[in-house]
């Protein structure tokens, strides 16, 4: 049986505590479509290429990771943005994103997902709004088997700032782009730290701290808790769901 919009995005809402967060985009039903949902298409981000393929499989919702409206951004509805609305209004396609609240959910979210595939335990937050974890491997590898296992289970080479030869245990990860974060997690006592991107900064920083800096891209660290969401709601509700994974470099 469908399940109306508004009370798919009322569960979902409950279940990301979406109110809680001040993130930078609104989280929720961004683009209003068809008032009753049966077949659920998810994605990282809300890119063209997505919204067509979500259209081809007869989508009545599409849900992200990376919608639209981000808060700085120019408002005005032109070009890529315009195109991408239009074909998901032309078509009568809920969007649904949930940004902050999905990296932070303790099973079904991106810093959740990525350390069970990593073999990490959470034990701590940190950072603001406490968005990154604090965790440790089962056993000690040196970095150099740590970005071996990486790689084997994001299908990506990382970006490595370490010596190769470093004993790995207590690890922190936040996903995606927060890079930002390195400068609190280099005072946790650890001896890595993993997210999505790197900048400038980054590799003086690992040199002088001795925390090995690991940017195993921002896509790939973020794959994993849209797709949890999706499978949680087709088991939830006897909803159709597809998972599709449009190959990102970043």
């Amino acid at each position: 049986m469908p399940i109306a919009r508004q009370d798919l995005e009322n569960y979902i809402g409950q279940l990301l505590l979406t109110d809680t967060w001040r993130d930078y985009c609104p989280n929720g039903l961004q683009i209003e479509g068809r008032p009753d949902i049966q077949r659920i298409v998810t994605g990282v981000t809300a890119s063209q290429a997505l919204i067509d393929a979500a259209i081809d499989l007869n989508a009545d919702a599409l849900l992200v990771h990376h919608g639209f409206f981000w808060k700085g951004e120019n408002a005005c509805i032109t070009r890529t943005k315009k195109a991408r609305i239009a074909k998901l209004l032309a078509n009568d396609v809920n969007l649904f994103a949930y940004h902050l609240p999905l990296d932070a959910h303790p099973t079904l979210g991106n810093n959740a997902r990525l350390g069970e595939k990593l073999g990490l335990t959470g034990t701590h937050r940190f950072g603001d709004q406490k968005l990154g974890w604090l965790g440790e491997l089962e056993k000690p590898l040196t970095l150099a088997e740590f970005t071996l296992q990486i790689d084997a289970q994001l299908q990506r080479s990382p970006l490595v700032i370490g010596p190769a030869e470093q004993l790995i245990k207590r690890v922190a990860w936040c996903t995606g782009g927060a890079q930002s974060f390195f400068h609190e997690a280099a005072q946790l006592e650890i001896d890595c730290f993993i997210t999505g991107e790197a900048s400038e900064f980054v590799t003086h920083l690992a040199r002088e701290s001795g925390v090995s800096y690991i940017a195993a891209g921002h896509h790939a660290t973020e794959r994993y808790g849209i797709e949890a969401l999706g499978k949680h709601l087709a088991s939830q509700y006897g909803l159709e769901h597809i998972h599709l994974d449009q190959a990102n470099p970043v």
